[in-house]
Formats: C-alpha cells, structure tokens, sequence
C-alpha cells in the first residue's frame, strides 16, 4: 500500500474516531444541557409565584381571587414567538398550589383542585424543606411524554405554608434540542470533512513529493539524466539535496575512471603513430620522406587536439541534468550564422548551400549549446558532401515542436551504421580522406538533443542524408 494512502487512513481513524467521539459527546449532552437550563428557568418562576401567593394563601382566599381566571386567561394565550427559527405558538406551563397538607388549592389545567398531592417529590420534598423536583411520564413507555415539575415553599416566616408548583412538557423543548443537534451535526460533520480534505491533500503532497524524489533516485540509479525536484518544506528539501549530493559524489567518480580508461584507449594509436614518426625523423632520410613523417606528426596531434577537445565538450554536456537557460532561439538567424562560418570551405569544396525556414519560427533553449549542436550535424554534412552537391539547411514546426534538418547531397549512410552513429567513437570513414573521426560529434548532438528534452534523427533520404532534431517550440 502507498505510503501517502496509508498516512491519510491513520490521518482518517484518528480524525474520524476523535470526531465521532467529542461530536457523539456533545449531542448527547445537547439535551440535558436544555432541561437543565429549563430547569433553572422553572425555579425562578415558581418562587416569583410563591411570593406572589403567599397573602392569599395565609388568608385562604386563593380560591375567590381573580388568579383562577387569570390562569386561565394565561393558558389561552398564544405567543407567536419566533425563538431561533422554532415557532412558538402556545404557552406550556402547568401551575398548581397545594396547603401546608399538600392538598390541591389551585390548578392552571382544573384538573386536580381538592385532590392529595403530598406524596408527589415536588410537594413532598418541598414541605420537608428540601428542593422539591420531580419528572414523571405522562404515558407509560414513552420518554417524550415526561413533563418536569419544579416546586417552591410559599412561607410565611419561618413556617411553610403551601407549595407551588410550575410544571413544563419536555416534548415542547425537543424542537430546540433537534434544532441545536442538527446544526451541531452539519457544522460538526463539515469540521471533520475539512479536517480530512487537509489530510488527504497533505497526503497527496507528501506521497507526491515521495514519488518524484523515488523516480529521481530510480533515473539517477538507471543512468539516466534527470533534474533534481525542487521539494518545499524543510526535512524533503534537505533529503532531495543530500540525494543530488550523493549522485554527484559517485557519478563523479565513475565518470572520472570510465573518461580515464576511454580516453587512454583512444589516445594510445595517434601517439603510438607520433612516436614512430619521431623515432624515425632521428635518422638520416630525404627531405621529401621528412617533411611526410612531419607533416604525420602534426596531423595525428591535430587529432588528437580534437579529441580532447570533443571528449571534454561532451563530458561537460554529460554531467548536466539540466539546462542553464531557456530562452526562446529564432531558428532562421541562427542557422544563417553556421553558413557563414562555413563560407570558405563551402566555397573551397564548390557546396550550394539554401535555407528554407519558416521566419518567424523560434525554439526554446540554451543557445549556446545548440549553436554547437547544429555545427557539429553542419560539419558532418561537410565532410560527406561531395564537390559540387548541395546543402540545405530546413526548419518547420509540427505539432509543438520544431524539426531541423541538414541534408546533404552524398551516398547513403550504410544500413549497419544508422543505428550505431550516435554511439561514442563510432564513426565512419570521410570520402575525401577514408580517415574517420572522433566519433563524438553525433553523440554530442544526442545529448544536447535529449537536454532540450527532444531528439535526433539520421536518416537516408532519396539522393543524401539528412539529421534532423526535434526541439520544444517556444
């Protein structure tokens, strides 16, 4: 399982289970929080009403007075409150008043006047002088149906002598607890789907991150040329740099030893060439001999200038894993810059030379690099061009990028060969000299070509030989 799926299932359990937990808690306490609450309420009004009371009961005149219309005058008044989006449209308290036996005086609902109401808790505990309280059902099995019942001692002095008591339905309280749970439900459930939309896209960076530091690791391992990711955040950053450091310690190295062996290989026929003419020259001969032996000797050091020279220019473009710079290159001024540092020989070998580029077209690039690129494929097509053939040099674009061709007028390139130009030091005999090469110059190509993040192509054409590159468009 990948490691950013299984950082966002840890970073989902403990998320979801803590979520679950505290917004369960919550609701749950939703609604005791409001009976409680209500509670308080009932309280207070019931001992504002034992004050209010308290003369007619001592004068036992409760019963003549006008609460019992005003009771009931209360009981038929219709509020309609809109108390938080819940719709109030009658009131709900019950309120009865009991003498110091806990018999009945007055009751708002008329439904108990005369009975005994002293061994209900809120009578009972009130007239012990003790907080009277009590919640009972008024239809057996059902919760919903309890009302909750507060009483208050009416005194008179220190002597209790009755008890009222304000009674209130819990269901008429359920509109407000659902009310408060549904919104807690959203808002909590909203609070977790960001917490874990935070936690799936800090997966995704992370794991992200992970994956392109492990194809990093995984190109470098094959060989292949690749730029380092440029990771934000602190430990990923440092881990992506020790990494390039690594890479460059030990390619250096390898590169080091593997040059050293090439190089020693190739440079050992031009020098034991040298060394042989030297050797020669010591000895008395024509000057005619002479001046042949010397003549070799400054052809084989010529050679091996351009040797060191190539190995070091590849070398260079071999240990990049990037470009410098990308700017956008016109095609046409640069190709038009190569023909006239070509002018002499082109003229000396009798070569016609065209352009045929689109204008306006631009590629982008490190100018440097591909000015070098395309002398290298311009040489080439020198060097195999007979006297008197003709060059040209073409630039189109296709689809998003731009194709560059040098096609020279020669024989073919030998079915054998094609595949193998673009190796190290493979090269094929010039027609004008039978002397080969380096065998660097299409290698180097190749790997400007593959810098740029395109390619070359060589291929027979139907009276030459044309390579082409495919470079980004700018």
């Amino acid at each position: 399982m990948p490691l950013g799926i299984r950082i966002f299932l840890a970073y989902f359990l403990f998320v979801g289970l803590a979520g679950w937990f505290v917004l369960g808690t919550v609701m749950d306490e939703i609604r005791p929080g409001v009976r409680q609450s209500t509670e308080e309420t009932l309280v207070d009004t019931a001992n504002l009403l034992a004050e209010l009371l308290r003369d007619d009961v001592k004068r036992g005149t409760l019963a003549q007075g006008r609460l019992p219309d005003l009771l009931r005058a209360y009981g038929q008044r219709q509020p309609q409150a809109d108390i938080w989006g819940v719709r109030k449209q009658a009131v709900n308290h019950r309120i009865y008043v009991t003498d110091a036996r806990g018999v009945v005086l007055l009751d708002s609902a008329g439904e108990a006047v005369g009975q005994d109401y002293s061994r209900w808790n809120d009578v009972y505990l009130t007239l012990q002088g003790r907080y009277g309280a009590r919640s009972t059902r008024e239809v057996d099995g059902d919760p919903e149906s309890s009302v909750m019942y507060v009483a208050a001692p009416i005194r008179e002095g220190e002597r209790i002598i009755g008890v009222v008591s304000v009674a209130k339905p819990n269901r008429t309280l359920l509109p407000y607890i659902e009310r408060s749970q549904r919104r807690l439900a959203w808002l909590g459930g909203g609070l977790i789907g960001l917490g874990l939309l935070v936690g799936g896209l800090l997966s995704w960076w992370l794991s992200g991150s992970l994956r392109r530091l492990t194809r990093y690791a995984q190109a470098v391992s094959a060989g292949e040329r690749a730029e380092v990711p440029r990771l934000r955040g602190g430990e990923l950053g440092h881990l992506a740099e020790a990494v390039e450091r690594m890479r460059v310690e030990l390619e250096g190295k390898a590169y080091v030893e593997r040059y050293v062996h090439t190089l020693t290989h190739e440079l050992k026929s031009p020098l034991a060439a040298i060394r042989g003419a030297a050797e020669l020259l010591e000895g008395e001969m024509p000057a005619a001999q002479r001046q042949r032996f010397v003549a070799h000797i400054d052809r084989e050091s010529t050679r091996l200038q351009h040797l060191i020279e190539r190995l070091l220019n590849l070398a260079q473009v071999e240990q990049r894993q990037g470009l410098e710079e990308r700017v956008p290159i016109p095609v046409a001024p640069l190709l038009e810059e190569l023909l006239q540092a070509q002018a002499a020989r082109l003229q000396r070998n009798g070569l016609v030379a065209r352009l045929d580029v689109d204008g306006d077209l631009r590629v982008r690039g490190e100018r440097f690099l591909l000015r070098q690129a395309l002398a290298n494929l311009l040489e080439n097509a020198l060097d195999f061009a007979p006297a008197g053939a003709a060059l040209v040099l073409s630039a189109r674009a296709e689809g998003r990028a731009a194709r560059i061709g040098v096609f020279n007028q020669g024989p073919p390139v030998p079915d054998y060969a094609l595949p193998r130009l673009t190796e190290r030091f493979y090269s094929l005999p010039r027609p004008a000299s039978g002397r080969k090469s380096t065998g660097l110059g299409l290698n180097f190509v190749q790997e400007v070509a593959q810098l740029h993040g395109g390619s070359l192509q060589v291929a027979n054409r139907d009276d030459g030989v044309e390579a082409s590159l495919r470079l980004p468009l700018d």
